[in-house]
């Protein structure tokens, strides 16, 4: 059997893109929808509903670019300022870093005398050495933050997609519940089919899932704006 036969490959674990991106859009779609049953409820007309739709996507989605963005944000700032930490001692006590990264080697079973000579030939570029540095002691590729903005105009436009949905049906003229939701069960069995691709279930397992999921935050708000709408009423 040739060594070519041998060679496997793997999902992507972290989800890339396509996990943040359709949790956000299946975030926009659970939370708006809910919302909008919830108002229904409470026996509010057409034109309350979509005002409350709408409303619910903006708010949701200027929320959810606000709290990206700054959590990025920190986060970056925290590495960054780490990362002048580990130059700041690449600079300053070379040798002792030299000796941290060998140790590394060592504790992961490389021989002591191997350990050293990888980490003086890998520590002779002072900018290859913070990268292996990042890497073995924070965790992170120095080359490849995420960025602040990206990750807020990416959750905005997921969560925006997904809280539309449920209004859709609203602006081309329904003037009952019954089609957003329809649509909305269908987007979250689509986008529960979709995350199977970076989990071990089955399409269709996930699918169910989030639409069951879904449903009953739904019906839950549904029956909590019948509450408050014959209390006040």
């Amino acid at each position: 059997m040739s060594a070519e036969a041998h060679l496997h490959s793997h999902r992507d674990v972290n989800g890339g893109w396509l996990r943040p991106a359709v949790f956000g859009a299946m975030d926009g779609l659970v939370s708006n929808v809910a919302l909008m049953t919830g108002v229904v409820g409470g026996d509010a007309g057409r034109t309350t509903v979509i005002l409350a739709g709408l409303a619910g996507l903006a708010a949701g989605a200027f929320s959810m670019a606000a709290g990206e963005y700054t959590s990025v944000a920190s986060q970056r700032e925290l590495v960054e300022a780490e990362l002048e930490v580990e130059r700041r001692e690449l600079r300053h006590n070379p040798q002792d870093e030299l000796a941290e990264l060998a140790q590394l080697y060592v504790a992961r079973g490389v021989e002591p005398e191997l350990a050293a000579e990888v980490a003086r030939q890998l520590s002779v570029d002072p900018e290859q050495a913070l990268e292996i540095h990042a890497r073995e002691e924070l965790g992170v590729d120095p080359t490849d933050l995420p960025s602040p903005l990206l990750a807020a105009v990416s959750s905005f436009g997921a969560f925006a997609v997904g809280a539309l949905l449920p209004v859709l049906p609203y602006l081309l003229g329904a003037a009952t519940l019954l089609p957003a939701l329809l649509v909305a069960m269908v987007g979250l069995f689509l986008c529960g089919a979709v995350v199977s691709r970076v989990t071990a279930r089955s399409w269709w397992y996930s699918g169910l899932r989030q639409l069951l999921l879904g449903s009953a935050a739904a019906g839950l708000t549904f029956l909590l704006g019948r509450l408050i709408g014959s209390g006040i009423g």
